[in-house]
């Protein structure tokens, strides 16, 4: 079993209570958690994520996944054609185009505002679980320390955000194990 199946495994049944809330986070105004993984194990864990939402959706939760690949394919795309951005990195750089691109996910389409479009309309805590994955397509240009920041009083059912990374202390993460950790993560992490 992958190290982070038997964590998962003990995130199921919290998730499938009435209002797992109060489980998930330590704070009320922030119903979301952390699920960290290796970065080498995305492809496992996105089968492993696939699979609890079946068993959760069986028990009568409905499960809302964001992939936030998708939000930042969105927001380039919302700027020039996807193709056109291979042109801009070779004319401007790579740290250039980084800067670039954390600019219109923080500026021109804000990727809060996606990912909270993406949120259930009618969400009920005691029937709602939001996932939120493929977070490491966000390397290196934006860190979900100011995603989840911002998405306080926004998402108001249970959330948890997968995570690619390594653990430093009790609450501090680094993203795909590369970044300076950031100890500022108040969600649990699990």
């Amino acid at each position: 079993m992958i190290e982070f199946q038997s964590r998962l495994n003990r995130l199921q049944p919290i998730l499938e209570d009435r209002d797992p809330r109060k489980q998930i986070s330590a704070y009320h105004d922030m119903p979301y958690a952390i699920f960290r993984y290796d970065p080498e194990e995305e492809f496992a864990l996105r089968k492993a994520v696939t699979l609890l939402a079946t068993r959760l959706e069986n028990g009568g939760k409905r499960v809302t996944r964001i992939s936030l690949g998708d939000c930042l394919k969105e927001a380039l795309e919302s700027q020039r054609p996807a193709e056109d951005w291979f042109q801009v990195e070779r004319e401007i750089g790579l740290p250039e185009t980084i800067q670039t691109i954390a600019n219109v996910l923080e500026e021109y389409r804000p990727l809060v505002d996606m990912v909270a479009e993406r949120l259930p309309e009618t969400a009920d805590p005691s029937k709602d679980v939001v996932f939120i994955t493929r977070t490491g397509a966000l390397f290196p240009v934006y860190r979900t320390f100011s995603l989840l920041e911002q998405l306080k009083g926004k998402v108001f059912v249970p959330t948890v955000l997968f995570y690619p990374g390594d653990l430093d202390g009790a609450a501090g993460l680094r993203f795909m194990g590369v970044l300076q950790a950031e100890h500022n993560y108040r969600p649990k992490i699990f």
